[in-house]
């Protein structure tokens, strides 16, 4: 029997050996089915989404010209910065729950508490912002083709519309997979990750055609002061210190390094699969360094051709890459991204709600939340109940809500996460020096340091409105902590004896 605590109260830690142990619990236990290649194509799956297609574009015409390619480079190595501290902590911690367990392995359980609760807020309205965007492109692929749905069923963004029935829907199929097994998920994840970057290979291959190489001058513009903004919507750094970010120039290039990031949110959501692959200590930091460095590489490149082929400043902001074929007189490759978009983005919507079920199992099992969540399907051994509650809600939610200025409370929750993380690598090699480690963050403490400090201050980039509605939300959790999580906590001796099942 492992140590099942360091200390007691709010900050007991919940041993290593504990967490394992709980995984083999017959009623609670995960079918390991994963590999590390069905790990990479979740990642390149997760992260993969409308960012490549759209975000690209915004950020070269509006902050760094086609600099925008040095921006996702620096963006990528703060996200690989992060990506070191979840691979040795999956590899060490091979449990269902990312960050959260990780935290109550090293931090405690109030501070696992909140970043599961945390978790829970930035998977299910990222699972809802995706299926409303992915909405979007196939009603846009249906009108191409004569197909109309009623304006009562587009949603709420659309004038006249009530409720999305296509996000609803989406969502509901995704919840039947993820019951059905994590293996089917695993192979029809495959299958759309395959279309998308054939679509994105397409891209960039064809567009290699269509570069002008004065597009590229200057490479990195001159830098412009942005018009201030104040209030709820300025960033927090400008309102704390005064300072407002850049807009090209080189500090631009740090300014869209900011934006660009939340093309690279995701990666994180491998991390919550680790009970579930065959061999985590091997596979976990292959699947999460791997997936990032190819949609690093990919974004790139992608950047390139698209300030190649059109001059940064002529570039639209909601489709760049279909209308700069347009503009090159190729509209076949505008429908063909459009297709990539829509399909790729299923994916994005399973893998997130992926996420978000394994953190609410997680804390479940722990007892912070209702035990009867923590009960797997006799035969196909996944969280079959929160899944189907969370996926009923989430979809009714995606159906019924215009939640586009939302979406930031997916990136502070991302970031937020990244720091409890690096944090808990640190403390972790401190107070148990003695466990095995798999895969080691290199550098311990710089590495680890290096990316709380660069997750902050990517934080600190986001609008003040957003810390608001961040910090009710973590208010709410934490009333909900002391008011449910800590009376029924396991490991605070709220324990059923072995063999006892879940109601």
């Amino acid at each position: 029997m492992g140590q099942q605590s360091r200390d007691s109260g709010m900050f007991r830690t919940k041993s290593i050996e504990q967490s394992i142990q709980d995984t083999e619990e017959p009623e609670h236990a995960l079918k390991k089915s994963l590999s590390a290649w069905d790990l990479t194509v979740f990642g390149v799956g997760v992260i993969i989404g409308t960012g490549i297609f759209v975000l690209t574009g915004k950020v070269a015409k509006e902050t760094a010209g086609p600099a925008t390619a040095l921006a996702f480079v620096t963006a990528g190595i703060v996200c690989a910065l992060a990506a070191l501290c979840y691979a040795e902590f999956a590899s060490t911690v091979p449990v269902a729950g990312s960050a959260y367990t990780f935290a109550y392995a090293s931090l405690g359980e109030l501070p696992a508490w909140i970043i599961g609760w945390d978790l829970v807020l930035e998977f299910a309205l990222g699972t809802a912002v995706v299926a409303v965007g992915w909405s979007g492109y196939v009603r846009s692929l249906m009108d191409n083709v004569g197909w109309h749905l009623p304006a009562g069923l587009q949603g709420p963004d659309v004038e006249g519309g009530t409720f999305d029935i296509l996000a609803f829907l989406l969502v509901l199929v995704l919840t039947v997979i993820l019951v059905l097994g994590m293996k089917l998920s695993a192979n029809i994840t495959a299958i759309v990750v395959a279309i998308k970057v054939t679509v994105v290979m397409i891209v960039i291959i064809a567009g290699l055609f269509f570069i002008v190489g004065d597009n590229y001058s200057p490479f990195i513009p001159d830098a412009v002061t942005p018009p201030t903004t104040s209030g709820w919507d300025a960033p927090l750094v400008q309102t704390i210190f005064g300072y407002a970010p850049t807009n090209f120039g080189v500090m631009g290039i740090f300014t869209a390094a900011s934006v660009v990031f939340f093309a690279f949110i995701g990666f994180d959501v491998v991390a919550t699969a680790a009970e579930e692959t065959k061999l985590p200590q091997r596979d976990m930091p292959r699947g999460i360094l791997g997936s990032l460095f190819i949609c690093t590489v990919l974004y790139v490149a992608v950047s390139l051709v698209v300030t190649g082929m059109q001059h940064y400043s002529r570039l639209s902001v909601s489709a760049p890459l279909a209308d700069a074929f347009k503009a090159t007189g190729h509209p076949f490759y505008a429908g063909v991204i459009s297709f990539g978009a829509a399909v790729g983005l299923t994916t994005v919507c399973l893998i997130l709600l992926l996420g978000q079920t394994r953190v609410f199992f997680a804390m479940s099992r722990d007892g912070l939340l209702p035990r009867f969540f923590s009960v797997t399907h006799p035969k196909f051994r996944t969280p079959y109940r929160p899944t189907i509650l969370l996926g009923v809600l989430i979809a009714i939610i995606a159906g019924f809500t215009s939640i586009n200025e939302l979406a930031t409370l997916v990136n502070i929750g991302t970031l937020f996460a990244f720091v409890v993380v690096a944090l808990g690598v640190i403390i972790l090699r401190r107070t148990r020096p003695d466990l095995h480690r798999a895969f080691r963050t290199p550098w311990v403490p710089f590495v680890p340091i290096l990316s709380v400090a660069a997750s902050v201050w990517l934080m600190l980039n986001l609008p003040g409105e957003t810390w608001f509605r961040f910090a009710v939300w973590m208010a709410a959790g934490i009333v909900v902590y002391f008011v449910y999580g800590r009376p029924h906590s396991r490991l605070g001796g709220a324990r059923p004896p072995m063999g006892a099942k879940a109601r």
